[in-house]
């Protein structure tokens, strides 16, 4: 499997070869450097470690200087290992947006928007208890019961209510390649990506 690191950029739409307009997202794909090769004697498994997206010096402290510095590369704002590397691992190696190919399908990974609280309704879809008439008041967003009574005499772990939506890291499969531009390193994929603009996905092939 190869990993690559981007920023998405938008959602716009392009006109397919056969005159279909389709939404698409563009991302942003700066090169990918290998900065470390994890083995299974020395850190008891094995991984590659791929970094990307410019970080400013300033912001940097010295082990990450000199993590960065072995792998001749300047300091990233993203991490990441990977345990299926697909490719020629060797430590300062880069690789970008030429890896892909226009037409072919991959994985998305990214983090989903944060919604909030959110209530049963919005979060999980109920319907709320019931019509307004007959006594009932402010119920028609409410969850309604949530458990037995006297047995179990509490609520079970992972029955559905309110709490915070969103914000969970998110794999979206089988998107399709529409367009790589290596020139300004930006590559077009069909359908809409996890997560808000300038939010960073790992795009799977």
């Amino acid at each position: 499997m190869l990993s690559v690191i981007g920023k998405k950029v938008g959602m716009t739409a392009i006109f397919t070869e056969n005159g279909k307009k389709e939404a698409c997202t563009v991302v942003s794909c700066e090169p990918n450097f290998i900065t470390q090769i994890k083995s299974e004697d020395k850190d008891g498994y094995s991984s590659v470690q791929i970094a990307s997206i410019e970080k400013k010096e300033k912001s940097s402290n010295k082990p990450e200087m000199g993590h960065f510095a072995k792998a001749n590369t300047t300091p990233k704002r993203v991490v990441l290992e990977v345990r299926d590397f697909d490719g020629e691992a060797l430590v300062g190696n880069s690789y970008g947006v030429e890896v892909f190919e226009e037409g072919e399908f991959v994985d998305v990974v990214g983090t989903s928007k944060g919604k909030g609280f959110q209530g049963v309704v919005k979060r999980h879809g109920f319907s709320g208890v019931g019509e307004a008439t007959h006594g009932q008041h402010n119920r028609l967003r409410a969850p309604g019961s949530l458990g037995a009574g006297s047995t179990p005499s509490r609520v079970f772990k992972g029955t559905r209510m309110a709490g915070q939506t969103g914000n969970v890291r998110v794999k979206i499969q089988n998107l399709k390649v529409l367009k790589v531009d290596t020139e300004n390193n930006l590559v077009v994929i069909g359908g809409a990506l996890p997560g808000h603009k300038g939010s960073y996905v790992v795009i799977e092939k």
